[in-house]
């Protein structure tokens, strides 16, 4: 499984600065174009820097999967233009929960979403992303986005995500579900990961037994 360890100029939460699918990737403007290079490699993707909402912190508010991918009403026009030219499909929620990444938990088959998502936006989100959608807490966070990272092989979730979470998660989204932590024993793995069913990349502060965890959990059990 292709892998790379890496910050975003010292910082470890690379997550909040991109986003992935099979087909492409979202980074921060402030990645570095070699490190941006390296990750389309890791992940086999085509991969395009901008801002969403003016900020470096794509991975925040941007959520989706290979259907579609979701974002705020406070993008700017000159982003949706951005992601017209690259030829991405999209679907601008109208929210005050602007922080999608944060708020949305999904893959290709479901999406674990923050409860007070109103009954509107709940419906635009599940017909963007094509999937049966929930609303729900994990470990009683409603940011659900903030402490879940999977693929089309697994789910991983805060480690005090309990059993029946997991289950219904496991269910919800059709693969198995664990729990995990990563820069160091941080329950919020979204921050420290950005993967896809290709590879990931993964915070350079976390330590090896997190990351072999992952990589177990997300590629070395491919149905």
């Amino acid at each position: 499984m292709p892998l790379l360890l890496t910050s975003i100029n010292g910082n470890p939460n690379i997550g909040l600065y991109g986003f992935a699918n099979s087909s492409f990737a979202l980074l921060g403007n402030e990645v570095s174009q070699s490190t941006a290079e390296e990750i389309a490699k890791v992940l086999k993707v085509r991969v395009h820097r901008m801002t969403i909402a003016g900020t470096p912190l794509v991975g925040a508010f941007v959520a989706g999967n290979d259907h579609n991918i979701v974002v705020p009403d406070i993008i700017f026009d000159s982003e949706l233009r951005t992601l017209d030219r690259a030829d991405i499909p999209y679907k601008i929620i109208p929210t005050k929960l602007t922080a999608l990444g944060n708020n949305i938990l999904c893959n290709n088959q479901g999406a674990l979403v923050h409860p007070e998502f109103s009954a509107d936006v709940k419906k635009m989100i599940r017909q963007a992303l094509a999937v049966t959608l929930h609303p729900g807490t994990i470990a009683e966070i409603p940011t659900v986005g903030s402490v879940g990272i999977g693929n089309r092989w697994g789910i991983l979730l805060h480690r005090d995500a309990t059993k029946a979470e997991q289950q219904h998660v496991q269910t919800l989204f059709g693969v198995p579900c664990e729990t995990a932590t990563i820069n160091r024993g941080s329950p919020y793995l979204r921050s420290g990961v950005i993967c896809n069913d290709q590879g990931m990349v993964v915070s350079d502060q976390s330590w090896g037994p997190e990351i072999g965890f992952i990589d177990e959990s997300l590629f070395l059990r491919k149905q």
